[in-house]
């Protein structure tokens, strides 16, 4: 449904966080990619059969990249105000951590 253009929107407007909303369905208004995968620092999913679709199709890209599961059901519509609280419960504790990493992962 709408789990990831909500994830998109709302942290679009963290400072120095670039977001992208892709789906792992063909018919998916935006397809992930390799291209899309290698552009993420952090690859951040819904679901664990998410995280297992992409290292089937790009594990060789998902090497040196974490991949985040939030464990969010399918059952929101865009913006609905239980999403985005979840949401914002647990990505942002992550975000310093993912910035450390990256910034490490950029010194190397």
């Amino acid at each position: 449904m709408m789990r990831s253009p909500t994830a998109e929107t709302v942290f679009s407007h963290y400072e120095g966080i670039e977001a992208a909303s892709v789906g792992t369905n063909m018919d998916a208004a935006t397809p992930v990619s390799a291209d899309l995968v290698e552009w993420a620092d952090v690859v951040v999913v819904m679901e664990q059969n998410h995280a297992r679709f992409l290292q089937e199709r790009f594990g060789y890209l998902l090497r040196r990249k974490r991949v985040a599961v939030l464990g969010i059901p399918d059952r929101y519509d865009y913006m609905d105000p239980e999403l985005v609280q979840i949401l914002k419960e647990k990505v942002e504790p992550q975000l310093p951590r993912w910035r450390n990493e990256i910034a490490d992962a950029e010194r190397d």
